[in-house]
């Protein structure tokens, strides 16, 4: 297979008009795969500083042809050389002749299997598909200078990798064929058949197992000697081991022990593992004989009874001075007010009187509570908590006691955990209790509803090296023995030691549906799975959600290739509704979680950072960490949120302690640092106009068996259930609503003048809908195309159901897509909850395509609905606000007559805010702004 430098595989739209621009020439061009068409590809061409954009589509029989103007008549070619030769003469179809390759960047893929052991970076050499078909990237150093034998074997490693859990291994064996095969076959052809470079590379690639082996067989051995029968004390001292199979231990300060050593100590072990258990079986059945002994049938212990939640007490301060205490009871519904020292409740307040309640944001450990206590009059109280953590407590519990004694079918409201640890390769502790119940260091769940269950539990683990149904039955022990609930798997997904467990309450287990599930690798030539992501996504009755777990490049140094780990998994996972496959990940689910060791490092000297933990001084060092400044700068993960970090650095710490941090690693091309840094983390974004509140994020401080702490992060989200309408349906024709479209003004990042259209997709649309082209179009500012839509180009919108509480949970995706090339310029998502009205409303949004920012969309539009369907009613979520601090309120001062709730701001500050305006400053061009 040839290499062709024109050729860029899988590169993105915008990154393609880059490297165009760069190069500058008429006539430029380059090939990269098709985002529309799969086995397809994209010609792109420059000319006058604008780019066309061709398909190159193959037929049934894998023959190619360019897409061209009308009158041209189409050629077909068996390969892409073939092709890009024809048209580089004139009088093809296209605006210019191909004259000028771009040529492709070498990459180094300088992953090695754990990151850090500084071998030499490696290349990636892309090759060009002979047919319609895309090939696949392979290992290897550039084409030139390789044997066709070395070919063959880079080609076999490759087919080996896929399926292989072994990355070590096959990290020395591709730095084998990289540099050292060559040297080998040359002492070959001069008759030295030793191969020495590759006894070598085995010797250095088989350390690590020497050590495990020793450890191993002493372990075995010591077992095998607790079942021998016993020894006469006048008979001579037996081995062990038969001479056989026993093997002689190198004498200290010995050399690297030699494969033959190897090779005995892998025969001993073989010995001992088949013989163990028949000795085992041996012994304890003359035991048993011996001694007359009946062996007693192991009755099932029965599984723990659910306990009933306690009733819970906050101490609290009631206006300026006085001191009461609350008391929560979840069971019974009831929350009661006493003064302190009172032994009775100078005040019970039943669940479904009480109307709302808002957390001041100025003041964290402050509470409204607004209840009903006789007709037409409303009562609030103010009240102070000790801590922040205690007002959540308080916030939770009365939320757990709405939703319990709700009458709902179907849930508003459920509790999602979400948990990231890299296990470094050992066996967990016994217990993981402070890991599953959000406790330890940071914002953590406070101890009163740390063991309130939560209903959908993700676990995200890296360098895991227990097997997967082993795992999921600890995980599921586990929880069953803190919550007394035996939780159901929604989903396993594992890519060699990277895993993802979902886990649900039973009575949500017929809530789910449409589970998929996915993987990525991402280590060396992006072939190996020592790193990469897994991936679960699902559908909780009407609200989709996914969740990401990854294991990203590892080294202080390697923030661009971490970058480029982030945007494969993007671009890769197949997750979610298959119709939505065009969209960019980020917009597919109303809820996506991101999590896993990132890998991202602080950017600052060690002992400056040490100092700043041990004054926890953490926003100094959050000032330098690699995720926040690379999200700052829009290259990765935009538009997520992360909770508050409070909590120290969770790499890399000594093991058995999380006193110290180890940052120096001795390897054998030198030491290296490994500054302690939060690489363990977890994002989120949601649709907008949703609910999500994360209630806790912070990491453990007593599981110590790996250099990372496990971290964990709860959250509040709401969901939306199979809607089924109030209103029966009658004889005649249902009224409809409709989504009516005023204006679109789209503002996309490209050097094309391509005419557009746009695609709209929605769960509440029977099908995807299509506007025509776009009625006006600008591109006076050099790599920015403006484009408009008027109202008669855009098509109007039926939903399904014309009902206001239906709408109100809605969303649309819609998709900019070239005429062309039927590809994406950016995709973004609109509520459809603040456009439902008579009057035209305007939005404003950014698009996104591939993890990148394209552009922005604004317009105007309105979602009519029918009079006789407006009827809604409050979510359960609805009822708690957040507000800043304002007038203080007089105790038990009457509010009458009773107006309807104020609706008060219900996201807390920490989530982003809707666009208020375009952020590239290209944008303010358009705008007339200087």
């Amino acid at each position: 297979m040839a290499a062709a430098s024109w050729y860029h595989r899988d590169i993105s739209r915008v990154v393609a008009e880059e490297l165009l621009a760069k190069a500058g020439r008429d006539g430029c061009f380059l090939v990269r795969d098709s985002e529309s068409v799969s086995g397809a590809y994209a010609l792109c061409l420059l000319f006058q500083r604008h780019v066309h954009t061709y398909r190159i589509l193959p037929d049934d029989e894998g023959l190619l042809s360019v897409q061209t103007i009308q009158g041209i008549q189409a050629k077909c070619f068996r390969n892409l050389p073939d092709l890009i030769g024809a048209y580089q003469q004139p009088n093809n179809g296209l605006v210019t002749p191909l004259l000028y390759p771009v040529h492709r960047a070498r990459q180094a893929a300088d992953e090695d299997s754990d990151g850090e052991d500084g071998r030499g970076g490696r290349h990636v050499a892309s090759t060009v598909p002979a047919g319609g078909a895309g090939a696949g990237a392979w290992l290897g150093a550039p084409v030139a200078g390789r044997t066709h034998i070395s070919q063959q074997l880079h080609q076999r490693l490759q087919e080996q990798v896929h399926s292989s859990p072994a990355s070590d291994f096959m990290g020395f064996m591709a730095e084998y064929l990289n540099h050292h095969l060559q040297l080998d076959l040359e002492a070959l052809r001069h008759g030295h058949p030793q191969l020495r470079h590759l006894s070598t590379a085995l010797v250095t690639a088989c350390r690590a197992l020497h050590r495990r082996i020793d450890f191993t067989l002493a372990g075995l051995e010591t077992l095998a000697r607790v079942f021998d029968p016993p020894v006469s004390p006048r008979s001579p001292a037996r081995e062990q081991v038969s001479p056989g199979h026993r093997s002689p231990r190198p004498p200290a300060g010995a050399s690297d022990p030699d494969l033959e050593l190897l090779l005995n100590k892998i025969s001993t072990v073989n010995h001992l593992l088949s013989s163990l258990e028949k000795k085992v079986l041996k012994s304890l059945q003359e035991t048993v004989s011996r001694h007359n002994l009946a062996l007693p049938s192991v009755a099932a212990a029965p599984p723990p009874a659910a306990k009933p939640l306690a009733v819970q007490s906050f101490e609290v301060k009631v206006g300026k001075s006085q001191r009461a205490a609350l008391m929560v009871d979840v069971e019974s519904g009831t929350v009661a007010i006493s003064k302190r020292g009172s032994g009775s409740p100078e005040e019970t307040i039943p669940q479904d009187k009480i109307l709302q309640l808002i957390k001041y944001q100025s003041m964290q450990s402050k509470v409204r509570l607004v209840y009903d206590r006789e007709p037409q009059r409303n009562l609030s109280k103010d009240f102070i908590f000790p801590s922040a953590r205690k007002r959540e407590a308080f916030c939770q519990l009365l939320q757990l006691m709405k939703i319990q004694h709700s009458n709902l079918d179907e849930p508003d409201l459920i509790s999602v955990y979400v948990g990231t640890w890299n296990m470094g390769s050992t066996p967990p502790p016994r217990s993981l209790a402070s890991w599953l119940t959000s406790r330890g260091l940071g914002r953590t769940q406070d101890e009163t509803t740390a063991c309130i269950p939560h209903d959908i539990y993700v676990i995200g683990t890296q360098e895991n090296s227990l097997g997967d149904r082993e795992w999921v039955e600890f995980l599921r022990a586990s929880l069953k023995t803190l919550m007394a609930i035996d939780y159901r798997v929604v989903a396993l997904q594992c890519l060699w030691s990277i895993k993802i467990v979902v886990l649900v309450k039973p009575e949500h287990e017929r809530r789910i549906s449409h589970v998929h599930t996915s993987s990525v690798k991402t280590g060396i030539a992006n072939t190996l799975g020592n790193k990469g992501a897994v991936g679960v996504s699902f559908l909780f009755n009407g609200t989709s959600f996914g969740f990401v777990n990854c294991h990203l490049a590892s080294g202080s140094e390697k923030t661009h290739r971490r970058n480029q780990n982030y945007s494969d998994i993007l671009r890769s996972l197949v997750l979610g509704d298959k119709r939505l496959g065009a969209f960019d990940l980020t917009l597919r689910f109303t809820h996506l979680f991101w999590f896993g060791d990132l890998n991202y490092r602080l950017d600052m000297d060690v002992q400056d950072i040490l100092v700043h933990i041990t004054k926890k001084e953490f926003e100094a060092l959050l000032a330098v960490d690699q995720l926040n400044l690379e999200r700052e700068k829009n290259k990765v993960f935009l538009r997520f949120s992360e909770g508050d970090i409070s909590f120290p650095p969770t790499y890399r710490y000594e093991r058995g302690s999380r006193d110290s941090y180890m940052w120096q690693k001795f390897k054998p091309t030198g030491m290296r640092i490994n500054v302690p840094s939060w690489c363990d983390r977890i994002l989120w974004k949601s649709h907008p106009e949703t609910h999500v509140v994360c209630n806790s994020y912070g990491c453990t401080d007593d599981i110590v068996t790996s250099d990372h702490s496990p971290v964990f992060a709860t959250f509040e989200v709401g969901v939306t259930s199979q809607f089924v309408p109030k209103k029966a349906p009658g004889s005649g024709p249902e009224p409809l609503a409709c989504i009516e479209w005023e204006s679109i003004e789209v503002i996309v990042k490209t050097a094309s003048r391509s005419k557009c259209y746009i695609e709209f997709h929605s769960y509440c649309l029977e099908e995807a809908q299509r506007s025509g082209e776009n009625t006006s179009q600008s591109c006076d500012i050099p790599g920015f195309l403006k484009l408009g839509w008027s109202a008669k180009h855009l098509p109007v919108l039926n939903p399904i159901l014309p009902d206001l509480e239906y709408l109100g949970d809605q969303h649309l995706l819609l998709s900019i897509k070239g005429v062309e090339s039927c590809e994406s310029y950016g995709e973004c998502c609109i509520a459809m909850r603040s456009m439902i009205s008579s009057m035209a409303q305007q939005f404003e949004t950014f698009l996104f395509h591939r993890g990148e920012e394209t552009g922005s969309m604004r317009g105007w539009m309105k979602v009519r609905v029918p009079k006789d369907r407006r009827s809604t009613r409050e979510r359960l979520y609805e009822w708690i606000s957040f507000e800043e601090e304002d007038a203080e309120p007089v105790a038990d001062a009457p509010t009458c007559p009773k107006p309807p709730l104020q609706r008060l701001r219900s996201r807390p500050h920490s989530l982003p805010e809707p666009a208020s305006g375009y952020t590239n400053p290209a944008y303010f061009i358009f705008e007339g702004v200087p």
